[in-house]
């Protein structure tokens, strides 16, 4: 199939939509055509920094369109299944940001639905994406650090946010687990697989979403995962996998092109840093050029990060809030 330029709506005009629309500038043969809010005045301000042709004060307007190839969903994750599934029904392919849906019954809807009309579907989770996290697969399958052991992971900040917002607000999906913690689920099973015991416990907020949660994962041969997520707290967010022969060391916020990666074969004190070259941007066109090869392709589904990943994913995120016994009243 030759390659044609990937014309790209952006469902929702928030602060990760913004990014993402810098990094689509970044990546050659994919266009940014379409914007779309509920406040047309949100949309407007949005397209005077990133132009479109297309700017829509509503979401079915921006489905409507033909002259678009795929939707980028940017929308809170609580609103994913809804917009996701709004998309697919109109025919259009779906970008849907992390996390991918609330519940993994969702998931499995949104999945169905996608493969039933052939239409490609993908969650953005950008760090799968990033050259650091490609290294430290590539050292790992190279037997850098020996027989695996363990991971631990975590990522913490003090958030300033209200109850209403989307922090703590229940309706948004709010919580440390599914807005930060998530990456420190993806990081232990995209290198151990799903676990198979899961030990959770969390602190409520006001709003009785978690503040803080704590997570273990076992498995039968004996690896373990310790991950911990916080918005009480400003916590080094890094992440150590470590085996019988060495430690990997991702610093400061290790889910994002910034880490390095720290590789220590012996004991605390042999650390040598990985170079790992980077890019100017936020980081999102990696996971962007990924989606504009799959396209070109015609592919219906990642062969890097599949949907039976992300269902596996959310199918763990529900075993954690199982464990820590909250649950989101989904109308």
């Amino acid at each position: 199939m030759s390659e044609q330029k990937i014309r790209w709506g952006i469902l929702a005009c928030g602060r990760i939509a913004r990014k993402f629309a810098a990094d689509l500038q970044l990546v050659e043969g994919a266009e940014l055509v379409a914007v779309a809010s509920r406040s047309i005045e949100r949309a407007r301000e949005f397209a005077a920094d990133f132009p479109a042709e297309h700017v829509l004060g509503s979401y079915e307007a921006l489905v409507a369109l033909e002259d678009i190839d795929i939707i980028y969903v940017a929308s809170p994750h609580s609103h994913h299944y809804e917009h996701t599934l709004l998309c697919l029904n109109n025919g259009k392919a779906v970008f849907c940001e992390k996390a991918f849906a609330i519940t993994s019954q969702q998931a499995i809807e949104m999945v169905n639905l996608a493969r039933r009309k052939k239409l490609f579907l993908m969650e953005a989770l950008w760090t799968r994406f990033l050259p650091h996290y490609t290294k430290v697969r590539e050292m790992i399958d190279a037997g850098m650090i020996g027989d695996l052991k363990g991971v631990v992971a975590n990522f913490g900040f003090l958030s300033a946010q209200g109850p209403d917002q989307r922090h703590f607000n229940p309706a948004l999906g709010g919580g440390s687990l599914f807005d930060i913690g998530i990456y420190n689920v993806f990081l232990a099973q995209s290198i151990f697989g799903k676990p198979d015991e899961v030990i959770a416990s969390m602190t409520p907020a006001s709003t009785g979403v978690d503040e803080q949660c704590a997570i273990i994962f076992k498995y039968r041969n004996g690896r373990m995962a310790s991950l911990f997520s916080s918005f009480a707290s400003n916590l080094e967010t890094d992440a150590d996998i470590f085996g019988t022969q060495g430690r990997i060391r991702l610093t400061n916020r290790f889910y994002e092109p910034t880490a390095t990666i720290q590789y220590y074969p012996d004991q605390v004190d042999s650390r040598t840093l990985v170079p790992v070259e980077k890019e100017p941007g936020w980081g999102y066109q990696h996971e962007i050029r990924h989606v504009v090869d799959c396209l070109n392709k015609g592919l219906k589904e990642s062969p890097v990060w599949g949907l039976d990943e992300t269902l596996a994913l959310m199918e763990t995120l529900d075993s954690v809030r199982e464990s820590m016994q909250f649950f989101y009243k989904i109308p």
